[in-house]
């Protein structure tokens, strides 16, 4: 059986906050250069009017609404819903752990029959729900399944500009981060033209770091502590590499072979991305596909980046149909891995 990408939506905040604005209310003095450190200029925020609040759960609806807009599914044909964001916010300070978010957006929709539930990978959360639905799928548990995060993540990034007062702070992450929302669809009609051709992903024990609860002075917010160091380590990369490398051996591939057109990283850091794609040039011993990015004006946006920047490109017409697409994670946790596919039918 072959699964594939049948459609694709997202959702952005309007408001945008820039890197300077957000350097300029630092508590520590701002000889941060965080654009050069990260290629990150703007990044969207939430809308925190209470009267039309954009939580994480309005975020995520509205991105299943533009999902659904361009699927030849309705609601009620969806069977499954599988939510994956990092944060869960139903309305201001309500963070919500249950009933599960992805019975509330299934009900949202007007689904009441479609299986459901939560699942959260840090910022390989969608990719993670792909891989799980995928399984399903090929296993005939499911025909067809929604994925769909939304991150109202910029909370940390708030509690961080009140909380750090030197240059290395584990909140330092958290400054990087925007708002945003994605939902895809995958079902069980894939073909040459339109084919989720693998996905897998590691977990490795040393990066456990990552940790996301209440700010350090028990104040009003979220905070995100993590182990840059661990995060930015050169031995992790070459380690992700090593696992792409032996699952191109266990099933008769090659980097060559594969022929991949372009490829999608995790969006927190531009000068970083560009170091990985060296090292893999490196490793594989031949040039790297053309590399995607939304970071500059998006910032990262949690477990929604790979495919905000897929569903971006998309938009500005910047992927011709039959394209063969690889998304690279990279997650606090932490979680490495690779998903390839190819894509026809998707639009934005």
């Amino acid at each position: 059986m072959r699964t594939r990408f049948e459609s694709l939506g997202a959702y952005t905040p309007r408001t945008v906050r820039s890197t300077e604005e957000l350097i300029a209310g630092l508590a520590m003095p701002r000889s941060l250069d965080l654009e050069r450190i990260t290629g990150i200029k703007n990044r969207h925020v939430h809308n925190s009017d209470p009267d039309n609040y954009e939580s994480s759960f309005v975020l995520a609806l509205r991105a299943i609404e533009d999902c659904l807009h361009h699927s030849d599914y309705t609601a009620d044909d969806i069977d499954v819903v599988i939510s994956v964001s990092i944060t869960r916010f139903r309305g201001p300070d309500l963070f919500c752990y249950a009933p599960a978010f992805a019975l509330m957006l299934r009900n949202a929709i007007g689904n009441t029959h479609a299986l459901h539930f939560d699942l959260s990978n840090a910022c390989a959360g969608m990719m993670t729900g792909v891989m799980v639905l995928d399984r399903m799928i090929k296993a005939g548990v499911v025909r067809n399944g929604l994925v769909v995060s939304g991150e109202q993540i910029t909370p940390i990034a708030d509690t961080a500009m009140r909380e750090i007062d030197k240059p290395y702070d584990p909140q330092f992450a958290a400054l990087t981060v925007g708002d945003a929302a994605v939902a895809v669809m995958v079902d069980d009609r894939g073909d040459d033209n339109d084919e989720i051709h693998y996905v897998e992903l590691t977990t490795t024990a040393y990066g456990a770091e990552f940790c996301l609860g209440m700010p350090s002075d028990k104040s009003k917010g979220i905070a995100m502590y993590t182990d840059n160091r661990q995060l930015a380590s050169e031995h992790r990369y070459a380690q992700a590499l090593s696992r792409m490398s032996d699952f191109f051996t266990e099933t008769g591939r090659s980097w060559e072979s594969e022929k991949y057109d372009y490829w999608i990283h995790h969006q927190f850091s531009g000068p970083a991305i560009e170091h990985i794609c060296r090292l893999a040039e490196q490793h594989f011993g031949t040039p790297m596909p053309q590399l995607l990015n939304v970071l500059e004006e998006f910032g990262n946006t949690a477990s929604t980046s790979h495919f905000l920047v897929l569903h971006e490109h998309l938009a500005r017409k910047r992927i011709p149909r039959g394209s063969k697409v690889l998304l690279i994670p990279e997650a606090s946790g932490i979680v490495s891995g690779h998903l390839a596919a190819t894509i026809s039918r998707l639009e934005a």
